[in-house]
């Protein structure tokens, strides 16, 4: 049997990546914020 998890690096990235959140204007809030990493890591 298959676990749930079936772990994918390009998937997650994709999903949730810098270029999936440059798409939104999450970056953006998050400079406006002022933020010290836009990104975690």
């Amino acid at each position: 049997m298959k676990r749930t998890y079936q772990p994918n690096n390009r998937k997650k990235a994709k999903k949730h990546g810098f270029f999936a959140r440059k798409k939104t204007n999450v970056l953006n809030k998050r400079r406006a914020k002022g933020r010290k990493n836009l990104l975690t890591k």
